[in-house]
C-alpha cells in the first residue's frame, strides 16, 4: 500500500470516526421512539435546512448528476436540476409550515403513515398499513443505491472487490444511525452538507486546471453537437445532437413533483422546533440546492474536457461516468501531501452525500415497520425499552435487504434513484398536497390515490414506457396525474369527511 493510499484512508477514516462519535453522543438523548424517529421536534432552522437538502441530494449529486452531464451534456441533467430546484422551493414554501403544524395537531404524528391515518380518522388502519408498505418498498432500493455508491467509491479508489467495500460502508451507516437516531442523522447531515460543498468546489477548480483552463473546457463542449444545448442531447456514439422534445422536457421537470412525497425530507419539516423559522430554512436550502446542482453539472462538462486533454481515461456508460469525481480526486492526490488531504476531503464528500441520504431513509423505513406496522396495525404493545430495541433492529434488517439488492456493481445510481423518486412522488405527493389544501378529501380518496400512484409507477415503467414514442416518458408524471385524478373522483363520489375532520383542517 502506497503512502498516498494510506493518506487517503486516514482522511476518510477520520471522517467516518466523527460520524460514529456524533451517533454515540446523540444516543444519550433518545429517551423514547419519538426522540429516535423525530428528535422530539427540536431541530433549529440551519440544521433543518441543510439536513433536509443533504438527505435529498445523496450520491446522486456527486456521482449521478455529473455522470449524466459527462455522457450527454446539459439537457437531461439541466432540466432535471431545474425541476428539482423549483420543487425544492415550492415544497419549503407551501408544504413545510402547514405540515409541521398539522402533524402536531393530528395526535402528534411522528411518521407520514401515522399522519395520514390520524388526519382521516382511519380506524381500519388501511391507510397506515398501505403507506408504511409503500415506504418500505421504495426506500429499500433507494437505500441500496446509496450502498452501491459507497461500494463503487472504495472499489475504484483502492482496487478492492466491490462487495466487501459496499458492506463495510453499510455497516458504518447503520452503526451511527442505530446509535443516535433522527438527531444524529440530522447533525451528521449538516456536517456532510458542508463536506459535500467543499468537495464540489475543489473538484471544479482542479478539474479546470487539469483540463487546460476554462477556455479548453468551453472549446471542448462547443465541439460536441448539442452538448451545451438545453433542447438537444449529445449522442457520444455518433457524435450527433438528438432533439430533446417538449414532452421529454416536461417529464424531466416532473422530478420536482417528487419532493411533495419524499418521507425523509418531509420528516425534517415535521422535526423543526419553531415553525416560524422555516422561512430561514427555506432560503438557505433553496440557495444551496441551486448552486450545488449547477456545480455538479459543470463538473460533468469539465470531466469531458479532462478526457479530451488526456488527464483521465474515457468513461464509457453510466456506471463508469458516475466515478468521474473519484477519478478526479485520485488525479489530484498525485501532487503532494496537501493534495492528498484535499483529495481525501473530496472522497469523504462522496461518502457524505451517500450517508446523509441512507441514514434518513433507514430511519423513515424503520419507523414505518416498527411503529406503524408492528405497533399500530398488528397491535403489539411494547415497553419503551423494547420499542427502542425494535426500532434499531428494524434499521439493521432493512439495511441487510438493501445490501442484498446492491450486490451488483454495474447498477446505475442515477437510474435506481430515479425509479424510487418516482415511487415516492406519485404515491405520497398528491395525497400530501390534497391532505394539506383540500378539506373535501376523504379517507377513501386518499387510500385509492395512494394505491393508484404507487402501482402506476410500476405499470408505466415496465409495461407502458418500453413501447416508446410519446409514452416513453418519466413514470413520475403520468403516475402523479393518475393519483391526483383518482383522489378527486373517489372523494367526490363517496361521503364527505366528518365535521370533526373539517374543523381540525380549518384550525390548521
Amino acid at each position: 500500500m502506497t503512502g498516498k493510499t494510506i493518506g487517503l484512508l486516514i482522511v476518510m477514516a477520520a471522517y467516518l470516526a466523527v460520524m460514529i462519535i456524533v451517533g454515540a453522543i446523540y444516543s444519550k438523548r433518545n429517551k423514547d421512539v419519538n426522540d429516535f424517529y423525530l428528535g422530539g421536534r427540536k431541530l433549529g432552522p440551519i440544521v433543518t435546512a441543510m439536513s433536509a437538502e443533504a438527505s435529498d441530494m445523496s450520491s446522486w449529486l456527486l456521482m449521478g448528476l455529473p455522470g449524466v452531464a459527462y455522457l450527454s451534456g446539459c439537457a437531461e441533467a439541466g432540466w432535471t436540476a431545474i425541476g428539482l430546484a423549483i420543487g425544492t422551493y415550492l415544497n419549503w414554501l407551501i408544504v413545510a409550515k402547514r405540515l409541521r403544524r398539522y402533524t402536531h395537531k393530528a395526535n402528534n404524528s411522528i411518521t407520514l403513515p401515522a399522519f395520514f391515518s390520524n388526519r382521516y380518522r382511519d380506524k381500519s388502519h388501511a391507510l397506515l398499513a398501505i403507506a408504511a408498505i409503500m415506504i418500505v418498498i421504495f426506500f429499500v432500493p433507494y437505500t441500496a443505491s446509496g450502498f452501491a455508491a459507497c461500494g463503487k467509491l472504495f472499489a475504484t479508489l483502492f482496487h478492492v472487490p466491490y462487495l466487501p467495500a459496499m458492506i463495510i460502508s453499510a455497516v458504518v451507516i447503520v452503526l451511527y444511525t442505530t446509535l443516535g437516531g433522527f438527531l444524529a442523522a440530522s447533525m451528521t447531515d449538516l456536517i456532510q452538507s458542508i463536506i459535500m460543498t467543499i468537495a464540489l468546489v475543489i473538484v471544479v477548480f482542479y478539474g479546470i486546471y487539469a483540463a487546460g483552463g476554462l477556455d479548453a473546457v468551453i472549446a471542448n463542449a462547443n465541439s460536441m453537437d448539442g452538448y451545451l444545448s438545453m433542447m438537444f442531447s449529445h449522442d457520444a456514439v455518433s457524435n450527433t445532437a438528438v432533439p430533446y422534445k417538449g414532452l421529454t422536457i416536461a417529464s424531466t421537470l416532473a422530478w420536482g413533483l417528487g419532493y411533495f412525497g419524499m418521507p425523509h425530507i418531509l420528516l425534517r419539516f415535521m422535526g423543526i422546533e419553531d415553525e416560524n423559522k422555516l422561512t430561514t430554512s427555506r432560503r438557505i436550502a433553496s440557495v444551496w440546492v441551486v448552486i450545488s446542482m449547477f456545480i455538479a453539472i459543470f463538473i460533468g462538462i469539465i470531466g469531458s474536457a479532462m478526457t479530451k486533454a488526456g488527464a483521465i481515461e474515457v468513461l464509457e456508460g453510466s456506471s463508469q461516468a458516475e466515478t468521474l469525481i473519484v477519478r478526479t480526486a485520485m488525479l489530484l492526490s498525485n501532487h503532494g501531501f496537501l493534495t492528498i488531504v484535499l483529495a481525501g476531503l473530496i472522497l469523504a464528500g462522496i461518502l457524505a452525500s451517500t450517508m446523509s441520504t441512507s441514514d434518513s431513509q433507514l430511519l423513515a423505513a424503520a419507523s414505518c415497520v416498527s411503529e406503524n406496522l408492528i405497533t399500530d396495525c398488528l397491535g403489539i404493545k411494547l415497553s419503551k425499552k423494547a420499542s427502542m430495541l425494535m426500532a434499531r433492529l428494524t434499521v439493521v434488517v432493512i439495511a441487510v435487504i438493501g445490501v442484498f439488492l446492491a450486490r451488483n456493481p454495474d447498477s446505475s445510481v442515477f437510474r435506481i434513484v430515479s425509479f424510487a423518486w418516482a415511487g415516492f412522488g406519485a404515491t405520497f405527493g398528491p395525497i400530501m398536497l390534497f391532505s394539506l389544501f383540500w378539506k373535501r378529501t376523504n379517507r377513501n380518496g386518499a387510500l385509492a390515490g395512494m394505491i393508484v400512484g404507487g402501482v402506476m409507477v410500476f405499470i408505466w415503467k415496465y409495461l407502458i414506457a418500453p413501447i416508446g414514442g410519446i409514452l416513453g416518458i418519466y413514470e413520475l408524471l403520468p403516475a402523479f396525474i393518475c393519483s391526483a385524478v383518482v383522489i378527486v373522483v373517489v372523494s367526490l363520489l363517496t361521503a364527505p369527511p366528518s365535521k370533526e375532520i373539517v374543523e381540525e383542517f380549518e384550525s390548521v
